[in-house]
């Protein structure tokens, strides 16, 4: 999926609706099919380098509680670290759940769906959807996860996503591609949706969460190794208000006040 880093949520991640599923992926779809494996995850490794970095900078909490809805595989251990974060993973898919456990990749991890998981009010210091809304966004409106994550949050947290942005070439591409009809033949999957950045802030505002958005990456994954590293120096504008926008991969902090 085009803006899938590595160990994000692909098939079977939480979601609001009625099923809790993601849409199924073809793996022989076009544009896998015409960039290696490698090339891919070369991108993959930017991108979670960047998420590092950001995270580091803007929200630089010395621990705490995290949730990480629609964890698939990967919940963010790499974000958020032991022993000095309690991470809790949730997933729809039972089997995702049970790997994430085995692998000792979160201290605890069980089924639920976003925008209905039953939160205590105050409960953690960050809400964590990496790779996840955008799916949630082709089967309904993404209000209830915001409203659900600000509830959530404690004073001084912050709801963390991570998302393809629709403003990018790219992104703009992946959008013409569902529309026709042809997003599974060509990128693998039909919910891939590409998110505004000005919706992604009006829904954390509209929570009354306090957003900020970055660019973690202006690059795409499909491209040549060697365009890839020319073009990774613009990364460091990504936290410019009037560049962030246009990113590959967007960051949304938003924080309760």
């Amino acid at each position: 999926m085009e803006a899938h880093p590595l160990g994000g949520a692909p098939a079977g991640s939480a979601s609001a609706s009625s099923s809790g599923r993601s849409e199924p992926y073809e793996a022989a779809n076009l544009l896998d099919r015409l960039t290696s494996r490698s090339t891919r995850e070369r991108h993959d490794r930017q991108v979670m380098r960047r998420e590092r970095q950001v995270l580091a900078r803007r929200l630089p909490l010395p621990g705490g509680d995290v949730i990480s809805v629609g964890c698939g595989w990967n919940p963010g251990r790499h974000l958020f670290p032991a022993p000095a974060f309690r991470l809790l993973g949730i997933d729809s898919d039972p089997e995702r759940v049970a790997g994430v456990l085995s692998a000792g990749r979160a201290d605890e991890a069980r089924v639920g769906h976003a925008g209905a998981l039953g939160l205590a009010p105050g409960s953690f210091d960050v809400v964590l959807y990496r790779l996840v809304l955008h799916h949630i966004a082709y089967q309904g409106p993404l209000g209830p996860c915001f409203r659900e994550a600000a509830a959530a949050l404690r004073p001084g947290g912050a709801l963390v996503a991570i998302e393809p942005g629709l403003w990018h070439p790219v992104g703009l591409s992946l959008a013409l591609a569902n529309r026709a009809g042809v997003a599974t033949a060509v990128h693998g999957t039909p919910d891939d949706i590409p998110l505004s950045p000005r919706l992604l802030s009006a829904e954390a505002r509209s929570a009354g969460l306090v957003p900020e958005l970055h660019a973690l990456t202006y690059t795409w994954r499909r491209l040549p190794p060697v365009l890839q590293r020319a073009l990774q120096p613009l990364d460091g504008l990504g936290s410019r208000p009037r560049a962030a926008v246009g990113g590959h991969t967007l960051m949304l902090i938003a924080r309760r006040p």
